[in-house]
């Protein structure tokens, strides 16, 4: 694979239209949380057992899954049609 240096870091590069493009990787986090309560949870396992706790009002319709999705800074400057 071939490597460019843009803004001062070096990324993958990939040939889209004829151009040299960055392949910018990034990392996701999956959230689990109450959405009542706002309570997170370390996984989804953790989840299961609030709702199947008899001492707690949890229902699976209070499940709520957000994704945290971080990518590497890069400012890229192009032409608009």
């Amino acid at each position: 694979m071939k490597y460019k240096l843009f803004n001062g870091k070096r990324f993958p590069v990939q040939i889209v239209d004829g151009k040299e493009v960055p392949v910018i990787t990034g990392k996701a986090k999956d959230i689990i949380k109450h959405k009542r309560t706002s309570k997170i949870y370390e996984s989804q396992a953790d989840f299961d057992k609030d709702v199947k706790d008899p001492t707690t009002d949890t229902k699976k319709e209070d499940f709520r899954q957000d994704v945290e999705i971080t990518v590497a800074s890069l400012s890229v400057f192009g032409k608009t049609k």
